[in-house]
């Protein structure tokens, strides 16, 4: 079964950068859409970014222009480039793995553990 493992999370302060990876656990993950999602305390999670196994892309508008996602299938890792980070991006960030590229959750079957990113003076 498909493992992801979400790193890169920390505490930045606003208008910084942070770069979220997710590493998988075979190589098969090379043929799988990968998104990333996020989750805000008391509210629902919801779709930041995807990539397509052929890396095409998608992009909550929330994050157009800010958020930038990007594969290396020589290292089975997708990563996330979140610049001129916004309190309101403080969440808990998921990657998920399926077969189409999405931003709803339910078109994903392998999920990762998450990582908390904090956005804060």
């Amino acid at each position: 079964q498909l493992q992801l493992m979400e790193s890169g999370g920390g505490l930045v302060q606003p208008g910084g950068s942070l770069r979220l990876s997710c590493a998988a656990s075979e190589f098969t993950f090379n043929y799988y859409a990968i998104g990333w999602f996020r989750q805000a305390p008391g509210k629902e999670r919801e779709g930041v970014s995807c990539i397509s196994s052929s890396s095409n892309t998608n992009y909550a508008d929330s994050v157009k222009g800010r958020f930038t996602i990007s594969r290396d299938n020589a290292k089975n890792t997708v990563y996330l480039q979140m610049n001129s980070l916004k309190p309101e991006d403080t969440a808990v960030y998921y990657c998920a793995a399926g077969a189409l590229p999405t931003l709803i959750l339910g078109d994903y079957d392998y999920w990762g553990q998450g990582t908390q990113v904090t956005v804060s003076s």
